[in-house]
């Protein structure tokens, strides 16, 4: 009988081995190639630890002598009990000044990873394909995204400071106890150490999978809250209001439930912990106690145990906590790391020269693609555009017209032909270098929550205030934006919100303007726009189509009624082409579909 993957086992092991793998990535941040001042930091930082630890243990012997010279058990004619007290404290503020100064070090090596991390995790999201980012959750992401940065600091720490210094303190402090009392003490030590560690682990590998089931409601919770604000308009029209809280309610409750889980779980740790711990130091406590009372140690040597075992009880509390924190950790990121290893659907080949744009010719030659493979979208479609040309694609809703708008930007790879610009290949070019000659006017504009300035200007990098200027103007918004209390430095709101769908529109082809690209491609770039200020729009954007490769998608017939050339598509397939007239003349789809929109605008006027 095959064994059973799902069992808790299995599962165990594929984390230890997810453990294992975000350990091995978060290493090199640890110890960066190249870059001497890190590394330099880090043993820095590990000099001051040895240094502190070093001095922790001796500071009981300090602590020692002081009581059996103030107990007259013996006598210190050197320094005196006041002496060993003053010795003993500076000792201690030793202890926790080096710490800082390890922290302190450490602290841009730390800081620095998590900056290099982030930004690799959100270079990557940038970089994958399209399929994946209309299937995400965006409110599930950033969630992950947050526990999985928040983890690597903690992480770093752990690796560099926590298991390997504190088994070093555990081993002196054991060795210490060894040397000056017998081997009895040792032996209670060690045992302790090893119940706690066991209890510990245990347990705490218990609660991992209740963390496991807390960061899944939490994500689950944290997308509804963010789709419904996202869709913030649509609950206001269908007065559901009570029905979003209601089920954000049904999401809380199950990361409620999964959170008192977590909660009791750590208490039920925490109380066995205690009991070991305390265990432990009440046996020496009475060891050393019937010592005493022997004579065979001093009153000094008491107290001197007891530190010790005070000492060994916090690094033993820290490795609970830091060995609970670290798996936490490894789960936050191994959600992270996951993301990191989601492959990219669409990347460059190895080498890939930049697209170089002599005229601007594209041609689409018997290109076939499908989102699913069972449902075919375009069935080796052959549509060629001239250097300059105004070619507009028309269809009924379905037949692959946005389509083509997005195998042109390579937002997929097709399935069959190719799509060529200048007789290149889309494949084979950087995709930097394509979009940069492509500038897209897309049907729904969507801003971001910024100025209009900074919304223009994104169309190019670094460009001026009259640039920007002249694109608005030629979008023909410039006179709205000057109307503004605020001008160009009003703010639109979270997607472009407080502007209307007409002013959204003027800018996404304002910056597209901007952009100046030799390719452009306009996915209803008018659809949002009242009849008049449709007109000039129009106007603006065949000047700005002038000397350029021109792709119009449209649905209203009449906006293209002057292209170059008009490809209908029904079914992914091309069924007719041809200018305006000519395609009116043939009677075919296109002049039914012409006849139909006339109609209707007759009977709406």
């Amino acid at each position: 009988m095959p064994p059973d993957t799902s069992t808790d086992a299995q599962i165990a092991r594929d984390e230890r081995r997810s453990g294992w793998r975000t350990i091995r990535r978060v290493g090199p941040y640890l110890w960066p190639e190249g870059q001497t001042w890190a590394k330099r930091r880090v043993v820095i930082a590990l000099g001051f630890l040895i240094l502190a630890k070093l001095i922790a243990v001796a500071t009981p012997i300090l602590y020692k002598q002081a009581v059996d010279t103030l107990s007259g058990d013996v006598s210190d004619l050197m320094l005196g009990a006041v002496g060993l007290t003053l010795a003993y404290g500076m000792a201690r503020l030793m202890t926790v000044g080096f710490q800082q100064l390890r922290d302190a070090v450490f602290a841009k090596v730390g800081q620095r990873a998590l900056r290099r991390l982030a930004l690799e995790t959100f270079t990557h999201i940038h970089r994958l394909s399209m399929r994946y980012h209309i299937t995400r959750k965006t409110g599930g992401l950033s969630r992950i995204i947050e526990r999985g940065v928040k983890g690597v600091e903690f992480l770093l720490r752990f690796l560099l400071f926590s298991i390997g210094p504190l088994m070093l303190e555990l081993i002196l402090v054991a060795a210490v106890l060894f040397y000056l009392f017998d081997v009895w003490y040792l032996v209670v030590v060690v045992g302790v150490i090893a119940l706690y560690v066991a209890f510990t682990f245990k347990v705490t590998e218990w609660r991992v999978k209740l963390r496991r089931e807390m960061n899944k409601q939490d994500t689950d919770a944290n997308q509804k809250a963010i789709d419904s604000l996202l869709n913030f308009e649509t609950v206001k029209y269908f007065g559901a209001e009570a029905r979003e809280a209601a089920r954000y309610d049904r999401a809380m409750q199950g990361y409620e439930q999964a959170a008192i889980k977590t909660a009791t779980s750590l208490a039920m740790l925490n109380v066995g912990q205690s009991l070991i711990i305390t265990s432990g130091l009440v046996a020496v406590m009475v060891m050393a106690a019937v010592g005493v009372q022997n004579g065979a140690l001093t009153v000094g040597d008491f107290v001197m145990v007891n530190a010790y075992m005070i000492q060994i009880t916090m690094p033993l509390n820290f490795l609970g906590t830091v060995y609970r924190e670290i798996r936490q950790a490894l789960v936050d990121m191994g959600e992270m790391f996951d993301l990191l290893e989601q492959p990219r659907e669409v990347s460059d080949k190895p080498g890939a020269p930049d697209l170089a744009v002599s005229g601007g010719v594209v041609d689409f030659a018997g290109v076939r693609f499908g989102y699913d493979p069972a449902r075919p979208i375009l069935k080796g479609i052959d549509v060629a555009v001239g250097a300059g040309e105004n070619v507009a694609l028309v269809g009924p809703s379905g037949s692959g017209k946005s389509t083509i708008g997005r195998l042109l930007f390579r937002f997929y790879d097709v399935d069959g032909g190719a799509v060529r610009i200048d007789g290149q290949d889309l494949r084979d070019v950087t995709q930097d270098s394509l979009h940069a000659a492509i500038g897209v006017v897309p049907q729904d504009t969507v801003l971001f929550n910024d100025t209009i300035r900074y919304n223009i200007a994104y169309g190019r990098d670094g460009a001026s205030d009259d640039e920007i200027v002249a694109a608005a103007k030629a979008a023909q918004i410039h006179s709205f934006i000057e109307s503004l209390p605020e001008g160009y430095d009003t703010q639109v709101g979270e997607r472009g919100l407080k502007l209307s769908g007409g002013e959204k529109q003027r800018v996404g082809i304002a910056r597209t303007l901007l952009k100046d690209p030799p390719i452009l491609l306009l996915d209803e770039a008018t659809s949002a726009l009242d009849t008049e200020t449709e007109a000039s729009i129009q106007d603006a954007l065949r000047r700005a189509g002038e000397g350029r490769t021109v792709i119009t998608i449209a649905h209203r017939l009449s906006t293209i009624a002057d292209a170059d050339r008009i490809v209908v598509l029904q079914e992914g397939e091309v069924v007719e082409q041809g200018t305006h007239d000519a395609l009116l003349a043939q009677g075919g789809r296109y002049a039914a579909l012409w006849a139909r929109q006339q109609a209707s605008e007759e009977e709406a006027a």
